[in-house]
């Protein structure tokens, strides 16, 4: 059984509000290992834990309200309120990687001194390999929610990762080798790595705002269609994916045997949603734009024994993302 719309917000807000614990003790395991080593690294690292604490606080929030019910001031929703949550998050990571990087220079001329750099490798490594588990899982939810705020915090979290994994090396070269100067390089260069992780983040927020055209989903769109489609489904084009939080409006129009009743062409629409909602999920609103086949539609109509063919059939065109996008009706 499909779950329902609001089921699915329940579900999104359970596991946000798992990963935003998971991060608060995360947080802590971190600033016990700054204050155990001293490092400025650490530190960087356990400053950009806050990011995400307030970020996925953020996330929630606007997880439940992108999961309210459309209202009359609302029509289209409330999901586009995880894109503003994305470019908060963003903006967050900017200023923290900025502040890493002052610190990081500030060391250079006020180097700290450090000490335990053993165990906070131990500690370090236990965070990191938290984050990658709950970065993997979040994202492979977001996915499967179609969250836009998911993924971008499960890909932050992979992206925390990859730091503590730089954080670790650097912090065994540092213990072994005693060039202090090398924590402040690692500081700089995480700071780097966070400021791009923002900016990525704010930009695909920014595009969703946008609008802009989701090359993956219609491509996977017009792969289901592709496999699924119907004899009487003689041509599509004018398809759009516009995307509000995990809700997909979709609108097309397709041409259909213009001789067929208007409850024959309604069970044809029906059917095609059907299809979609079964392979993309249940979270979709339709636009389907029923159009009567004209005569310059006959040589791509598979129709076999359609007595109103006023040409011979040449071929079945197969719907791909660039010939399915533009508002015209194709020809052979």
């Amino acid at each position: 059984m499909m779950a329902t719309n609001s089921d699915a917000g329940n579900a999104k807000i359970r596991t946000m509000r798992t990963m935003l614990f998971f991060s608060i003790v995360i947080m802590t395991i971190k600033f016990i290992a700054y204050f155990i080593t001293h490092s400025v690294a650490v530190l960087s690292d356990a400053l950009e834990s806050i990011i995400n604490i307030a970020a996925g606080a953020f996330a929630l929030f606007s997880i439940y309200y992108a999961s309210l019910p459309k209202d009359r001031d609302h029509p289209y929703g409330h999901g586009k309120i995880e894109n503003i949550s994305v470019q908060i998050e963003g903006v967050l990571i900017l200023i923290a990687g900025l502040a890493i990087i002052l610190k990081g220079i500030y060391s250079f001329f006020h180097p700290p001194e450090l000490e335990k750099l053993d165990t906070g490798l131990v500690f370090s490594g236990v965070a990191g390999l938290c984050n990658f588990f709950m970065g993997n899982y979040l994202e492979k939810k977001g996915k499967h929610y179609n969250s836009i705020v998911m993924i971008a915090d499960g890909k932050h979290l992979i992206s925390d990762t990859v730091s503590s994994i730089g954080l670790i090396v650097g912090l065994g070269v540092i213990y072994f080798t005693h060039l202090l100067w090398i924590d402040n390089v690692l500081a700089i260069i995480f700071g780097a790595v966070i400021l791009w992780t923002g900016f990525k983040l704010i930009r695909e927020s920014v595009f969703n705002l946008l609008d802009k055209a989701d090359v993956e989903k219609l491509n996977q769109l017009t792969d289901i269609l592709n496999k699924n489609r119907r004899e009487k489904w003689i041509d599509m084009h004018n398809l759009r994916i516009l995307k509000y939080g995990s809700q997909l409006h979709i609108d097309a129009h397709l041409t259909l045997p213009w001789y067929e009743t208007l409850e024959q062409t309604h069970e044809e629409v029906s059917a095609m949603e059907k299809v979609i909602r079964e392979n993309m999920g249940n979270e979709i609103e339709f636009f389907i734009h029923a159009d009567p086949c004209p005569p310059s539609s006959c040589p791509l109509c598979v129709i076999s024994n359609c007595v109103h063919r006023k040409s011979p059939f040449v071929k079945r065109l197969d719907w791909t993302f660039e010939n399915i996008i533009p508002d015209s009706k194709h020809k052979i």
